[in-house]
């Protein structure tokens, strides 16, 4: 009797798991289901509630029958309201479900098997691992604090070579808080200027959570549009994560390969969540300056606390909901054997769940999310204190 075989990954995504923030958040709700006393501070995802004008929109246009397929690259109207914010024309838009499928879709539409993609460390944990499932090679560059976790002229050009295809940047960043400023971003393209091969990609989804001015980097390197595509969203400064809409704006060929892919593997967004989307774009935005502030008091308060305790160093995020301490000298006090050890350490003594640094490419550090409560910021905060003043 033949004897079927066993399911076998791809070797493509070999090595691919869901996200260490993921599965930390996940660990730490079985936990609390099981009756531990567990504060997680690993997920990036506002405690605000969606805007109410926005949830409205999604209502009616429910109620007025817009539950159809949509166009793959997106409902006209939202299309058009990105484009106007962004100077360009709705063949230059791309609207997917979420702006994590922007990535994936950008990378698959241009990777072949071999290229490879900077990506500066600290880095959002899904880069490298899309740009592997994709078939390309990530080319980590590590960013210290030292550095105010960017990637310097220097290292970037050190990093290209005729198979880069892309470099990746998050600005605000995602673990580190870090921004380019316009200067940066001068400097980096003038090196890009240089290597035309080279596309870039540059995450602005924290844009509107910037505690510092904020400048896109499309706007610091005109010459450079034809290179460059920006991504975007309503999930963060809004309030919208479950919704899943994202955006890709960029060349019009470039744009169009993406909706190519894009269709044989979603097709549209969730067409009421467009709606949506188009209501938080068009409406009110007064909610971003106070929730901006709120955010702004829980950094300060959260990075001085940390501050406060023996072996952590903690610089101030410009911008985003995070915070990316150096905890080495507390590794060693505490005799934890790296990172990942700490915060097992923290969550099985402290019952607090946080995201080692190695998630994001640079070990040695933490990221800890003040997009929480008050009181749970709090009582993490005092929970931290405890263990390690202790050690």
């Amino acid at each position: 009797m033949n004897v079927l075989p066993g399911f076998r990954r791809a070797s493509r995504i070999a090595s691919l798991e869901i996200s260490e923030i993921v599965q930390l958040t996940e660990h730490a709700a079985a936990l609390r289901a099981e009756g531990r006393d567990v504060i997680a501070l690993s997920t990036g995802e506002p405690d605000f509630p969606t805007p109410a004008h926005v949830i409205q929109a999604a209502h009616a246009a429910a109620l007025a029958g817009k539950t159809r397929y949509p166009a793959t690259a997106g409902t006209p109207e939202l299309r058009d309201a990105i484009a106007q914010r962004n100077g360009v024309t709705r063949a230059e838009v791309i609207v997917s479900t979420g702006a994590k499928q922007v990535l994936a879709n950008a990378m698959l539409a241009s990777l072949d098997e071999g290229d490879e993609v900077i990506v500066p460390a600290p880095y959002w944990t899904s880069y490298s691992d899309i740009v592997a499932m994709a078939g390309g090679t990530p080319v980590v560059v590590p960013c210290s604090m030292a550095q105010s976790f960017k990637i310097t002229p220097a290292s970037l050009r050190a990093a290209i070579t005729p198979k880069t295809r892309w470099i990746m940047l998050n600005s605000p960043s995602n673990p580190s808080g870090a921004i380019y400023s316009a200067g940066e971003q001068r400097a980096l393209a003038d090196v890009l200027a240089k290597h035309p091969h080279v596309l870039i990609l540059v995450d602005e989804i924290y844009e509107h959570l910037s505690y510092v001015p904020f400048s896109s980097f499309k706007s610091a390197a005109p010459e450079l549009a034809e290179r460059i595509l920006i991504v975007n969203g309503v999930s963060k400064a809004y309030s919208m994560t479950g919704w899943r809409i994202g955006w890709g704006v960029g060349p019009a060929a470039m744009i169009r390969a993406m909706g190519a892919v894009q269709g044989q593997v979603t097709s549209g967004a969730c067409s009421v969540s467009q709606a949506a989307a188009l209501a938080a774009l068009q409406g009110d935005e007064s909610l971003l300056e106070s929730r901006r502030e709120t955010l702004h008091a829980r950094r300060d308060k959260v990075v001085a606390a940390l501050n406060a305790v023996p072996g952590i160093r903690c610089p101030t995020p410009d911008g985003a909901f995070y915070v990316f301490p150096d905890v080495t000298g507390a590794m060693q006090r505490g005799g934890y054997a790296n990172d990942a050890d700490f915060c097992a350490g923290l969550l099985d003594r402290a019952g607090l769940a946080i995201v080692p640094g190695r998630a994001f490419g640079l070990p040695g550090h933490v990221r800890l999310s003040f997009a929480y409560s008050e009181a749970e910021l709090d009582a993490g905060l005092s929970r931290i204190a405890e263990i390690l003043k202790g050690n």
